[in-house]
C-alpha cells in the first residue's frame, strides 16, 4: 500500500487537533489591558505546552513516515492508534487549564501523554514489520533512551499529580524540553 493517504490523513488529524485547541483560548470578558490577561495565564501556558507536544508528534511522525516504502493494515490501525491518544490532548489540555493546580485533570494529562508515548514506538514496530528488519527505518531506529525516559517521567508525573500537581506539570515540561533537541536517529541514518 502507498502511504500518501496515510501521511496526509495524519497531517490533517493533527492540523484539528492544534485547530481545536487554539479555539479553546478565550479572550478576556472584561478588560482591554495586560492585567486583563493574566487570569488566563494558566490555559495559555497549557496550551503552549500541547501544542509543543503536537508539534514533536507531528515532526517524529513525519521522519518516520519518509524512510518507510510501505504500510499495511497493521500500521494503519497502529496509526490510529496514536492518532487517537493525540486527539485527545484537546479535551486534557482544557480540562487541566480550567482547573489548573487539581491532581486528576493534571493526572489525567499524564495519562493521555503515556499513552501517546506508549502508542508511538507500536506504530515504529509495526513500520519495521512491514518494511523489513534490514530496511532503512529498521537500521536507523537504535536503543530509544528518550523514549524511555519519557516514560517515567509520565509515570512520575501521574503519581506526583495527587502530591503536588504544579511538581507534575514540570514533569510534564521538562519531558516536552528533552524532546525539542530533534531525534535525529532517524535522519542520520537515512542520510549515511
Amino acid at each position: 500500500m502507498e502511504k500518501g493517504r496515510l501521511e496526509a490523513f495524519s497531517d490533517g488529524v493533527i492540523a484539528v487537533i492544534i485547530t481545536i485547541m487554539v479555539l479553546e483560548l478565550k479572550v478576556p470578558q472584561h478588560g482591554t489591558d495586560i492585567a486583563a490577561l493574566l487570569p488566563l495565564l494558566p490555559v495559555f501556558l497549557s496550551y503552549v505546552l500541547s501544542f509543543i507536544y503536537v508539534g514533536i508528534y507531528w515532526n517524529n511522525h513525519h521522519h518516520l513516515l519518509v524512510t518507510a516504502r510501505k504500510i499495511n493494515g497493521r500500521v494503519m490501525w497502529a496509526n490510529l492508534h496514536l492518532l487517537f491518544w493525540l486527539s485527545l490532548i484537546p479535551f486534557v489540555t482544557g480540562w487541566m487549564s480550567e482547573n489548573h493546580g487539581d491532581a486528576v485533570p493534571t493526572a489525567l494529562y499524564g495519562f493521555v501523554l503515556f499513552m501517546a508515548a506508549l502508542a508511538f514506538p507500536i506504530l515504529l514496530r509495526q513500520l519495521i514489520v512491514c518494511n523489513g528488519r534490514d530496511s532503512d527505518l529498521a537500521r536507523a531506529v537504535g536503543s530509544d533512551v528518550k523514549g524511555k525516559i519519557s516514560l517515567l517521567g509520565y509515570a512520575l508525573g501521574i503519581g506526583l499529580a495527587f502530591v503536588h500537581p504544579w511538581i507534575a506539570d514540570a514533569l510534564y515540561a521538562l519531558v516536552a524540553m528533552i524532546w525539542l533537541v530533534p531525534d535525529t536517529r532517524i535522519e542520520k541514518g537515512v542520510s549515511e
